[in-house]
């Protein structure tokens, strides 16, 4: 039986609301796709770590994604230039945010980070530890200080 021919423009109508009407629906839509906390992390910095091998420098390049909590980046040691995929999570604090990353090499746990970010005086730092792990449990533990690299254009 065929659609009677009056009812064919109210059928196109309906049909031509219906993605607007939709699109009201995603909520995620309406996040910003970087807030400002994620524009102040979200970048690379260099240092290094200081323990019981002596001075290490590292570069990370780290992200947050604010809104599911969640940090991840990757360590490079360039000294060997070993590279280190890191996934975690963060935490705002008072004076700066909390940053946890378990690094992984070839799939296998070897470290974890310890930061906080800071802003002094318009001088930012990322400040914390490098703890090795080996067996599972943590083992050497490295004083990490790392800085800022500016963006280039």
């Amino acid at each position: 039986m065929r659609p009677h021919p009056a009812a064919r423009p109210a059928l196109t109508a309906a049909l031509l609301l219906l993605p607007p009407a939709l699109s009201g629906c995603a909520w995620g839509a309406y996040f910003p796709a970087i807030t400002p906390l994620e524009r102040q992390v979200n970048g690379v910095y260099e240092g290094e770590g200081n323990g019981p091998t002596g001075r290490v420098p590292y570069r990370l390049t780290l992200g947050l994604v604010e809104r599911d909590g969640r940090a991840s980046g990757s360590l490079v040691n360039l000294e060997s230039r070993k590279v280190y995929a890191g996934s975690g999570s963060f935490k705002r604090l008072v004076d700066g945010t909390e940053i946890t990353l378990h690094l992984f090499e070839n799939g296998a746990h070897r470290a974890n980070l310890y930061v906080v970010r800071r802003d002094t005086d318009g001088q930012v730092s990322l400040d914390g530890h490098l703890r090795t792990v080996l067996l599972g449990r943590e083992a050497l533990s490295y004083a990490v200080s790392l800085r800022p690299v500016p963006a280039q254009p």
